[in-house]
């Protein structure tokens, strides 16, 4: 634990000098890379007229952060793709750069062609993820093997983009994306220890719907009923005894 402490007090040491002037932006693809470095804020939100971006000046501003710009945190699509498995392929990131993160959902969607239109092709279910502290702390996490979505196919030389979306505990999203040219593996960059683990100080839960819960409460509706009819029954029955 305080080898854990002493790691995290130098890791938030190093993003302070690292990240001044640097936003409420919040991941980090490591593996396979991503667009670039949308760790930024600039301008007020009066100058946007409360916008999340503007162009002004021949540059934009993003007052609250590039990386709450949908689809891919207010970056442009990159030149340099990079390669990625035919058949899907591992994805690592950190998540938790800034504050906000104890908690958080992660969801992973593809977007086909060189310039998608959307990003409408969920690739895995949302997933939970706890940190372990509402402050800045270090950490990856890594899906090793993260496949295509369903009824998709793809051949090398096609161009994607993977999209990562962390949702923050009070229901903002943060966006980040790597363009994507797929391979047959053994033309991808090797996956290692260095750029794809877990670390101890990040579990996981899964996410359940409510359909679920609300069949159980269904099937406890009668049940709880069944007990309000016989309340009437027993009382009678104590006083009964009572009286004897």
């Amino acid at each position: 634990m305080k080898s854990f402490q002493a790691s995290l007090s130098k890791w938030m040491a190093l993003v302070a000098l690292l990240c001044v002037g640097l936003s409420q932006a919040h991941t980090v693809i490591v593996y396979p890379g991503y667009r670039g470095n949308n760790l930024h804020t600039n301008g007020t939100v009066e100058a946007t007229d409360g916008l999340g971006a503007a162009y002004s000046n021949g540059s934009y501003s993003y007052p609250y952060g590039m990386q709450w710009i949908y689809p891919c945190g207010g970056m442009p699509t990159s030149t340099n793709r990079t390669k990625w498995p035919v058949g899907g392929g591992a994805v690592s990131l950190q998540p938790g750069w800034f504050q906000g993160h104890a908690t958080a959902f992660i969801y992973m969607n593809l977007g086909l062609g060189e310039n998608p239109p959307n990003m409408s092709h969920p690739m895995i279910s949302p997933f939970q993820i706890s940190g372990p502290t509402n402050d800045p702390y270090p950490g990856t996490i890594c899906l090793p093997q993260v496949p295509l979505p369903a009824n998709i196919s793809v051949s090398p030389g096609d161009k994607a983009t993977i999209q990562v979306i962390e949702l923050a505990k009070h229901g903002a999203a943060l966006y980040n994306c790597v363009d994507i040219e797929f391979a047959e593996p053994e033309d991808v960059a090797e996956v290692t220890r260095e750029n794809c683990f877990n670390s101890s100080a990040i579990t996981f839960q899964s996410v359940f719907t409510t359909e679920s819960l609300k069949s159980a409460a269904i099937s406890l509706d009668p049940t709880r009923q069944a007990i309000r009819n016989v309340i009437p029954f027993l009382m009678a029955a104590v006083i009964g005894w009572m009286m004897v």
